[in-house]
C-alpha cells in the first residue's frame, strides 16, 4: 500500500525546485538589470561629454571666426585704398601685387563666413527670417554678384528665366547662398564651358532649383561624401582653388532648415548638376521653430 504522503512530498520537492530556480532567475535579472542601469549612465556620461565637445568646437569656431573678421577687413580695406593710388601712383608690378593681396583676404573671408555658418547652425543659433519674393528678382541679384567673376573667366554663365513659376514663401537670403555656392563650385571646375541655372516646379508643392555645368565632372565613387563637412575633391583644379570644404554642406544644411533636400547627379568628363527642392511655402512649424 503507497504512502498517502509521497504525492505531497513530491509536490514540494516541486515548489522548492522551481523557488530555486525563480531565485536565480531573480539574481539574474537583478544582476542584469544593474548592468543596463551602468550601461545607460555610461551612455548618459558619453553623450554628454559628446555635448561639451560639440559646444566646445562651435564656440571655438565662432572665436575664432570673429577674431579674423576684423584683420581681414583691415587688409581688404587697404588693399583697397592702395589700389585706388590715395598715396601716389603705383606701378603695374604694385598694382598686379595689391591684387593677389586682395585675392588672398577675400578667400580667408569667405571660408570664415563659412566657419561663422557653420558655428550658428551647430549651436542652433540661426534665424530663418520667410518672405515672399519672385525668382526673376532672385536671379537677377544672382547675375549681378556673378558678373565681374564671370568675366574675368572663360565661362559662359546662363539664368534661364522661370517662366510662370509662383512666388516663393521661404528665406530668400538662405536660398540665395545655397546657389551661390553651387554656382561658385561650378565655375572653379568648369574653366571653359556653361554653367546653367534654372528653377522648374516639381511635384505639386515644391520648386527644384539647378545648378548644371560642363566641367570636368565628379567620380562615382567620390559623390557620396560630397555634403559632408570638409569634404573636397581630390584634382589638379581643387589644389589650385582652396577651399574650406563646407560650401556643399552648408547648402545641406541650408535646405533641411529650409523643409527641403539637396541632390547632385555627375559623369567625369561630361559635367554635373546640384539641385535644391524647396517647398513653395516654407512650412509654419519650421519657420517659427527657427525664427
Amino acid at each position: 500500500m503507497s504512502d498517502p504522503m509521497e504525492p505531497m512530498a513530491k509536490m514540494q520537492e516541486e515548489l522548492e525546485r522551481l523557488r530555486v530556480e525563480a531565485e536565480s532567475l531573480r539574481a539574474e535579472l537583478d544582476e542584469t538589470n544593474q548592468g543596463v542601469v551602468a550601461l545607460y549612465a555610461e551612455l548618459d556620461k558619453q553623450a554628454e561629454q559628446l555635448k561639451e565637445a560639440s559646444e566646445l568646437k562651435s564656440r571655438f569656431l565662432s572665436y575664432m571666426s570673429h577674431e579674423f573678421r576684423t584683420p581681414l577687413g583691415s587688409i581688404l580695406s587697404i588693399a583697397r585704398l592702395l589700389s585706388d593710388e590715395m598715396d601716389g601712383p603705383l606701378t603695374p608690378e604694385q598694382h598686379r601685387q595689391i591684387k593677389y593681396i586682395s585675392s588672398g583676404a577675400r578667400e580667408l573671408s569667405d571660408m570664415v563666413d563659412d566657419l561663422l555658418d557653420l558655428a550658428k547652425i551647430e549651436a542652433g543659433r540661426i534665424t530663418i527670417s520667410p518672405a515672399w519674393f519672385d525668382m526673376v528678382d532672385l536671379f537677377a541679384a544672382l547675375r549681378g554678384t556673378f558678373r565681374p567673376i564671370v568675366e574675368a573667366t572663360e565661362a559662359d554663365l546662363v539664368f534661364e528665366d522661370p517662366e510662370d513659376m509662383p512666388r516663393l514663401y521661404t528665406d530668400d537670403r538662405k536660398l540665395s547662398q545655397i546657389l551661390r555656392n553651387y554656382i561658385s563650385n561650378a565655375l572653379k571646375f568648369t574653366p571653359r564651358g556653361t554653367v546653367r541655372v534654372s528653377a522648374h516646379i516639381h511635384g505639386e508643392h515644391e520648386v527644384c532649383f539647378a545648378v548644371r555645368d560642363t566641367g570636368i565632372g565628379i567620380p562615382e565613387d567620390l559623390q557620396q561624401d560630397l555634403f559632408k563637412d570638409f569634404s573636397q575633391l581630390d584634382s589638379p583644379l581643387q589644389k589650385r582653388l582652396r577651399g574650406t570644404g563646407l560650401g556643399l554642406s552648408l547648402c545641406k544644411r541650408y535646405a533641411e532648415l529650409l523643409g527641403g533636400h539637396v541632390g547632385m547627379e555627375s559623369k567625369p568628363g561630361e559635367g554635373s548638376v546640384f539641385f535644391v527642392i524647396l517647398p513653395h511655402t516654407l512650412p509654419e512649424a519650421v519657420a517659427h521653430a527657427e525664427s
